[in-house]
């Protein structure tokens, strides 16, 4: 598959998800090597979805995520387990769905223009191994049709 993606501009979050997941899997199609599957994946749903900041957090200690692959501005290294909307996420094994970022306990403004974001941890043989982090720059932008397409999407992960 060449490393071009067919974007769509118009049409609903759906539809976009929809256009964007097979070419996701395209390119993670026979590679096996986690940091390069994530590092399109960013790519691919920074450019696909139009989001502020898309990008992955993997577990580096017992208590401690470190920045992985990412499209957007530059953003925090480290997050200890338990911080900010990243290590929460981590910490209680669920999405965090987080409308307002400012409004959540302890949320570590990497960048300042993000105000809304969604965190969905990544599983590898029932442990996880680090969080998916997408921000934006809207208030209120993601809902459970984010986490259900960028859950199917982290799936495709061999």
């Amino acid at each position: 598959m060449a490393e071009d993606l067919t974007l769509i501009k118009e049409g609903t979050k759906e539809e976009k998800y929809e256009a964007l997941i097979p070419q996701i899997n395209g390119l993670l199609y026979g590679e096996k090597n986690l940091i390069a599957n994530l590092a399109n994946i960013a790519a691919a749903l920074k450019e696909g979805m139009d989001f502020f900041w898309v990008g992955f957090y993997l577990v580096d200690s017992e208590d401690e995520l470190v920045l992985g692959p990412f499209q957007g501005p530059v953003a925090c290294t480290r997050i200890k387990k338990g911080k900010g909307v990243c290590g929460s996420s981590w910490q209680r094994d669920q999405t965090l769905i987080v409308p307002n970022v400012d409004e959540f306990p302890g949320h570590i403004a990497c960048a300042s223009a993000s105000k809304s974001e969604i965190v969905i941890p990544i599983k590898k043989d029932g442990k996880t191994i680090g969080v998916l982090d997408v921000d934006s720059d809207q208030l209120n932008d993601f809902d459970h049709t984010d986490q259900q397409y960028l859950q199917q999407i982290l799936n495709l992960l061999p």
